[in-house]
């Protein structure tokens, strides 16, 4: 089994990560059937199947996922080892893929990603957004981008984007003048509220912080979305209260179309990190981005 080819196993594990021969290939930029090929040469090697697959659905076996979970750590390291080598020319190539929440992606994400391509103009960048919480390794990706991350180990986080952030609280002129003003975070038990429900079904408590004081409440309303630009359209309508990120709302406030309301009890806290896992052979990508994000950071210091 010594000589078993590195493409075809390469090939398995890109189908098991993706659930799909289509997927795959078209992240590898092959055709499927050259990996249904690969695949079956390396089943035929190893006496044993690897994966089911049906019309609909591809799935790993018990011993699929076995050698899957051996294999991708293996594979990652070549990668790696391979990228590194673009350190030799003069500019980095290849890709780079990114998970990213997708407030990131609302809020600055496209901006340094134009900053980046034009110093690297040879790297392509795959940006994921992801609002739920995964292993970003072993789903393929490069690095992720999390607020708060518990950081696994051997695992390193570097300050990407806005350092500090605020949830503020607002809500239309005609509804305020309709409902009244709330003076205290415990009114809006009394109030529509506009919430969120990320795509792992929950639906956050809203927390409000003053001179060290936290309070928790959990409101009620006529929206519940996960999609922010239809809450906020939705507060614009008169609906409800929101409280969301200050930046999504200052387009409104500054038109007078929102207003901000209990800003005494805004919440502030960290900005987002890049994070990604500790190793020597670094893809060359990574390292450009890495280097770039950080060199962003003592420019806006």
């Amino acid at each position: 089994m010594d000589d078993l080819p590195l493409s075809d196993l390469d090939a398995f594990a890109a189908i098991a990560r993706e659930r799909s021969f289509r997927s795959a290939a078209r992240k590898r930029g092959v055709s499927a059937s050259s990996l249904s090929d690969s695949l079956r040469r390396l089943e035929e090697r190893l006496g044993v199947r690897l994966l089911n697959r049906t019309t609909r659905s591809v799935t790993p076996t018990a011993a699929g996922q076995r050698l899957l979970d051996k294999l991708s750590p293996a594979l990652s390291e070549v990668a790696a080892a391979l990228g590194q080598l673009d350190s030799f020319r003069d500019s980095p190539v290849g890709t780079l893929r990114l998970n990213v929440p997708s407030i990131v992606l609302k809020l600055f994400m496209a901006h340094l990603a134009a900053r980046f391509l034009a110093l690297h103009p040879q790297i392509t960048l795959e940006i994921i957004g992801e609002d739920t919480f995964i292993d970003v390794l072993a789903a393929g990706f490069d690095a992720g981008i999390r607020y708060d991350e518990r950081l696994e180990r051997d695992m390193i986080a570097v300050p990407i984007g806005p350092r500090r952030q605020r949830y503020v609280t607002a809500a239309a002129p005609a509804y305020l003048e309709k409902r009244g003003v709330p003076q205290h975070p415990r009114d809006l038990l009394e109030h529509s509220c506009i919430r969120h429900r990320f795509i792992s079904g929950a639906t956050l408590a809203w927390e409000f912080e003053r001179d060290g004081e936290v309070l928790v409440i959990t409101p009620s309303g006529p929206i519940i979305a996960n999609a922010v630009e239809m809450e906020i359209e939705a507060t614009l309508a008169g609906l409800g209260v929101i409280r969301t990120f200050e930046e999504l709302l200052a387009p409104g406030i500054a038109e007078g179309r929102l207003v901000r309301i209990l800003s005494e009890w805004d919440s502030e806290f960290s900005g987002p990190f890049l994070y990604y896992q500790s190793r020597r052979h670094m893809p060359a990508p990574l390292r450009a981005f890495v280097d770039f994000v950080r060199m962003e950071q003592r420019k806006n210091a």
